[in-house]
């Protein structure tokens, strides 16, 4: 567990993690029915997380298949299989639609589609994602598809370090753009990039994340390549770049006859202060600032973040004016993975050996700084097992009044559970449903408030490989018997409730038999 915990800490953000327990008012009795019209409701996954299948039918390896076979994974796992869904795609649309989902959000291999990275398109991979599209439609459901989910083709990895070349920028856009000549007639909603705000930070700033680059003494690797001070703000501003890049080809070759929307999702979590003195209040804001605004700030007011300006000098690259006209406003809507909140305080001199020990040092991190000292107040396991809605609500409040209120979807939102041993001993999670009905009826507050929110997707439909923990901690709805060949899928009390919010049930409140849950 320290293993994962260090892991966690590192990556994301390098912050030290406080999921904020406070007391919420009882949620009122609501249905899906108090929605604006059109909210979206859905769950999802991503390629590598859920399909399996990794060397069947022309797919080549990605990043994290290299990842880990060479034994990286925190539990030492790998997707090899995961939950199978390459074979079962049939059994686990029948499932969206008894559940009564308005759409599923999956993400295409790039691996699959073009092994190679460039060139040659593979049919099989083809086949499988129009099958994949064709069998949701049927069935009524909106399929929501990320064109790249952190499953970047080893081949181009290998031959140009990958998103730290600007080829990565002209090679993705020609993946993308098959992608929307291929399935834009019924995709509907694409997103480019996910949480390219979170990936140049475990890969290439602590190097605990594929592709593993780093330097001394920021990454909590003994790193032989890299450089965590330049890297992660080269990776994130290429990654930004080709997300313009894809936008702007969609919009001006294939938006108005396709009639879809195109935008890009975040990892989205609220930097708190720990106390009300300026100091710590300026200390969140400024973690607000190089966690969503490193993104939103380009895309909405045409530039980084005039703190990463000047906390990060030279090393933040700069736009060219081309490359602004593309970046600016290019997205019909952000997408947020928003799970817990994280408390600041504003004192780097206090950082303590101890502290040191357990995070690590980051390049990043100093860029931005801010404390950590005292703040790890709960253990991984209950910082994903926390309901903060507030903070949720603060965060879309912070893009209404910051990032002039775009269109929001909330792309992932869920709770953690210890893997279950067996389908035929697991525990039920009841905690997992309140969670969903606390962050429900705050997602309704906030559109209520005047946020443009207009889609609510649980992570994960499935029980899948987690990429922070393995399979150690499991967030489906349906739970994955991983031991069983057939992967079996057991319906979870969370689906069961979600089932029936969705089908016009009311939200109230879940009694809890005693599960570690705070709410």
């Amino acid at each position: 567990m320290m293993a994962a915990a260090k892991a966690l800490s590192s990556v994301l953000l390098l912050l030290l993690l406080v999921a904020v327990a406070t007391p919420e008012a009882a949620a009122a009795t609501i249905t899906k029915r108090d929605f604006p019209p059109g909210f979206i409701f859905g769950t999802g996954s991503s390629a590598y997380q859920i399909e399996g299948a990794v060397a069947e039918d022309g797919r080549k390896p990605s990043i994290w298949d290299t990842f880990t076979h060479s034994g990286h994974s925190v539990d030492g796992s790998n997707a090899d299989v995961t939950a199978d869904q390459y074979h079962k795609y049939k059994e686990d649309v029948k499932l969206l639609s008894d559940m009564g989902v308005d759409a599923y959000r999956f993400s295409i291999a790039w691996p699959r589609l073009i092994p190679d990275g460039r060139g040659a398109v593979n049919p099989k991979g083809l086949e499988y994602y129009n099958n994949l599209i064709d069998e949701l439609l049927a069935h009524g459901i909106q399929p929501h598809v990320t064109i790249y989910h952190f499953d970047f083709p080893q081949a181009l990895q290998d031959e140009y370090n990958g998103m730290l070349s600007r080829k990565f920028i002209d090679d993705y856009t020609a993946y993308a753009e098959v992608c929307f000549k291929n399935f834009g007639d019924r995709v509907k909603y694409w997103s480019t990039v996910n949480e390219p705000n979170i990936e140049p930070i475990g890969g290439y700033d602590q190097g605990i994340l594929p592709p593993r680059r780093c330097s001394f003494p920021f990454g909590a690797l003994s790193c032989d390549n890299g450089n965590s001070t330049t890297e992660p703000y080269i990776v994130a501003h290429h990654l930004l770049l080709a997300h313009a890049s894809a936008a702007s080809l969609y919009k001006e070759k294939y938006q108005a006859k396709q009639g879809g929307k195109i935008g890009l999702t975040l990892l989205g979590w609220w930097y708190e202060p720990a106390t009300q003195t300026p100091e710590d209040i300026a200390a969140a804001e400024r973690m607000n600032d190089f966690h969503v605004g490193w993104y939103m700030h380009p895309l909405v007011h045409g530039d980084y973040p005039p703190v990463m300006r000047k906390n990060v000098g030279s090393r933040l690259p700069s736009f060219t004016g081309e490359e602004l006209k593309r970046v600016l406003g290019s997205f019909d809507f952000v997408g947020f993975n928003h799970y817990i909140a994280v408390y600041v305080k504003a004192d780097l001199s206090k950082l303590d050996d101890e502290l040191r020990d357990y995070m690590g040092d980051a390049a990043v991190q100093y860029d931005m700084p801010f404390l950590k000292k005292n703040q790890l107040l709960f253990g991984l396991k209950s910082d994903f097992m926390t309901s903060t809605p507030w903070a949720l609500k603060k965060m879309l409040e912070h893009l209404q009044l910051k990032y002039k209120n775009p269109i929001v979807m909330i792309h992932e939102n869920g709770a953690a559970s210890i893997a279950d041993p067996s389908a035929g001993n697991a525990p039920d999670d009841e905690f997992r449903s309140q969670y969903l009905q606390d962050y429900i009826e705050a997602t309704l507050q906030s559109s209520r408030n005047g946020s443009n929110v207009q889609g609510y997707f649980v992570w994960s439909f499935l029980d899948v490989f987690e990429y922070l923990f393995g399979y150690r901690m499991g967030f489906g709805l349906y739970g994955v018997d991983f031991n069983s060949e057939e992967r079996t899928r057991y319906q979870r009390h969370s689906a069961k409730w979600f089932t029936s919010f969705l089908r016009g049930g009311e939200l109230r409140p879940v009694a809890l038999p005693g599960q570690a849950y705070s709410q």
